[in-house]
């Protein structure tokens, strides 16, 4: 799996790179006083566990402000910023966060039946153990949202879909059903913000961790285009194929590509332009859409 090097991140006076994923790089403060983390969101675009070239212009300044947008949404939702002065160089496309002891769950919501919720219920008529009614399609909204978590797999591993049993012998009972109540809590949130701007949130995730004192706080990105589908409702009701009805604004344009001219042997083929393109005007018209 090809994954981002130390050296991909930028040089940040006053800050030490300790990690890069996929998309967002990671910085210390070199004041051994300040514990908080500057979190930097990339451009880099990751698609079958691989990070594409080239990336997508303006993406993390994108996902970045749309996470401040809904964490001032949900700002009675104790979370993971923290006060302070953002450095002039990454001000658009950075946070800085409190240092958090993170939780091993992907906090999934999922509101309608898509991606592999719908594989496993084709297959067992169930989506992480539960059971759903027969009948179903592609994109069908669910009866009720649903908590589907995933453990966080170590780097170069898939996140794997958990039970909520499951779930409670990595974390507890107690804090197990808190994570499941604050993330339908939140979906629900967002899913009626959504709504009224002619949006579907299809699904999302959430990542959470505690602090100092063991406070739950929302971490990570949240509610971007990378940790959500969002659909247009109206496309959704009126179209007549499942591409028509689930056109997401996302990168969704990039994994139908390479699906279809890359096998997923060796390195993956550099993005078009057209595609490029086409994904960013993806991102930014959700944030339109929202008002963000």
């Amino acid at each position: 799996m090809s994954t981002p090097s130390e050296g991909t991140a930028q040089s940040i006076p006053g800050w030490r790179h300790i990690y890069s994923g996929k998309v967002r790089d990671l910085f210390a403060s070199e004041d051994p006083a300040d514990t908080r983390i500057l979190v930097v969101a990339s451009d880099r675009v990751s698609a079958f566990d691989f990070v594409l070239s080239p990336g997508i212009p303006e993406k993390g300044a994108l996902l970045t402000r749309l996470s401040r947008w809904w964490f001032a949404q949900l700002s009675d939702v104790p979370n993971h910023l923290a006060e302070g002065d953002i450095p002039a160089s990454v001000a658009e496309r950075a946070m800085l966060a409190q240092s958090l002891e993170m939780l091993p769950i992907e906090c999934v919501v999922r509101g309608y039946i898509t991606g592999s919720g719908w594989l496993e219920y084709q297959k067992s008529g169930t989506v992480c153990g539960i059971p759903l009614p027969e009948g179903l399609q592609n994109g069908d909204r669910l009866p009720e949202p649903l908590f589907t978590p995933a453990y966080k797999a170590p780097m170069g591993e898939h996140d794997e879909n958990i039970t909520f049993e499951q779930t409670v012998e990595l974390v507890g009972g107690e804090r197990a059903t808190e994570l499941r109540e604050l993330s339908l809590a939140i979906y629900a949130r967002a899913a009626a913000i959504a709504e009224e701007k002619g949006l579907i949130l299809a699904d999302t995730k959430f990542e959470f961790g505690t602090d100092a004192d063991g406070t739950l706080r929302l971490a990570d990105e949240v509610l971007t285009s990378d940790s959500s589908r969002y659909w247009d409702a109206e496309s959704w009701r009126t179209g007549s194929t499942p591409s028509e009805r689930m056109a997401s604004f996302d990168k969704q344009i990039v994994r139908d590509w390479l699906a279809a001219n890359w096998d997923q042997e060796g390195e993956p083929p550099v993005l078009p332009e057209d595609i490029v393109e086409r994904t960013a005007g993806r991102y930014r018209e959700l944030i339109e859409r929202l008002g963000a």
